[in-house]
């Protein structure tokens, strides 16, 4: 079976989001290959179906949406911990040390 996304599947941004960021990576790159041959295909006039165009460059948009969705989740995510982590911290540096 081909794993590989192609710009006739029609996939939904629910289908997108469920993938993991890896295979939406890997997709990503076959899309953007893909658009290029699209590209080469338009200069020398051997192009069918002009729309693809489009529909390759949105697909491309949906997938680094989604990605620095992600990007901007876990930075969220590992800043908030680390604020979480800071009045810990803060607190342990202003105690004096224990006298004998």
């Amino acid at each position: 079976m081909d794993d590989r996304i192609r710009l006739e599947d029609v996939m939904k941004i629910k289908e997108i989001r469920e993938m993991e960021t890896s295979h939406l990576e890997h997709a990503l790159l076959d899309l953007q290959k893909k658009l290029f041959e699209l590209r080469s295909q338009a200069v020398t006039e051997k192009l069918e179906n002009p729309s693809l165009l489009g529909k390759a460059r949105r697909d491309i948009a949906q997938f680094k949406t989604i990605l620095r969705q992600r990007q901007m989740q876990k930075s969220a995510e590992a800043a908030a911990h680390t604020a979480a982590a800071a009045p810990t911290l803060a607190a342990a540096a202003q105690e004096p040390p224990a006298s004998a």
